[in-house]
């Protein structure tokens, strides 16, 4: 049976690091209580108040991955309140960006937000621990074709790891790996001819092997959590299509560490199923820009402030 007000054209996508920024969701705040209430639970789970962080803090604060990410999951699942109570459309299918596939599994009803706000905490601070802070980076490539940048990272190794991490949109890729390889791989792009090969200011090399110790502690956390099937369905990074059993959502949520974020993959899975719009649940307008570039027929509306939210929900 079919779930009351569900728009069969509609998906949800929920944003990943680097969407966070000082101040955010201070004004949507103003006007709907369930968002420092969404956070303070966040708080009790982390120990510390995470809403002050994010209002009071500073930039640098907020960057260190173990912060972040608890971060950016409660201001996704605080928004999706806020359309809940709103009376918001419901969509049929939902992805998120590397960390806010967690995001889109709390908001799914796979997994409890509290424990999610636990595993995305350990997530974070696994990932930083996997590999010491200098030694790994990532950089954005700007203008070149996926399968040059796979060769050129290939090339650049030489005995470590560079690799092609997050297929963001068409002519924007980002690579990953041990910092020396990145800057060999960056150089060999340039060379190639992309437009820009830009650092990414983050404090670890995610989505490569050199997470994989990262995964091997998180694995244990994850397979010890109450999963439920999705009341509504993900669209997975790793392979870009749904899955409905919860082992293997677990088993997805592992692999996604190492595992290259295949995102314009996962939007054309959307379209393939009939989805028309997007709307961007949580801080930024990162991914409805990104889905817009990917396919430019589809409506991407953003949810960070009253004025986009009022306009995403009308």
């Amino acid at each position: 049976m079919d779930k009351p007000n569900v728009k069969k054209t509609l998906a949800f996508v929920f944003p990943g690091q680097g969407s966070q920024k000082i101040g955010m969701l201070k004004e949507l705040s103003e006007a709907n209580p369930l968002i420092e209430q969404t956070f303070a639970e966040a708080s009790e789970v982390l120990g510390y108040d995470l809403w002050d962080l994010v209002q009071n803090g500073t930039q640098e604060d907020i960057t260190l991955t173990e912060r972040t990410q608890p971060l950016l999951l409660t201001a996704s699942v605080a928004v999706w309140r806020v359309w809940q109570q709103k009376g918001g459309v419901q969509p049929s299918l939902m992805a998120g960006h590397s960390l806010g596939e967690w995001s889109a599994l709390v908001c799914a009803g796979v997994v409890a937000f509290q424990d999610a706000v636990r595993l995305v905490r350990n997530r974070g601070a696994y990932m930083q621990e996997a590999v010491p802070k200098g030694e790994g980076a990532m950089a954005a490539i700007i203008g070149l074709d996926d399968e040059v940048i796979k060769t050129i990272c290939t090339e650049a190794c030489q005995g470590l790891e560079v690799a092609a991490v997050n297929f963001n949109s068409p002519g924007q890729v980002v690579i990953a790996g041990n910092a020396e390889a990145v800057e060999r791989a960056i150089a060999g792009c340039k060379e190639a001819g992309a437009k820009r090969a830009l650092p990414l200011p983050v404090s670890a090399p995610f989505h490569t092997n050199l997470m994989k110790p990262a995964a091997d502690r998180l694995a244990e956390e994850i397979m010890a959590t109450e999963f439920s099937a999705p009341e509504t369905l993900v669209v997975h990074n790793v392979h870009a299509q749904t899955e409905s059993d919860p082992k293997k959502i677990k088993q997805l949520m592992i692999d996604q560490i190492c595992s290259p974020v295949l995102w314009v993959d996962c939007v054309n899975t959307l379209t393939a199923n009939g989805i028309d719009s997007v709307v961007e649940c949580g801080a930024g307008k990162v991914l409805s820009g990104l889905c817009k570039r990917i396919e430019r027929s589809l409506g991407a509306f953003a949810t960070e402030d009253p004025a986009s939210l009022e306009k995403a929900l009308a």
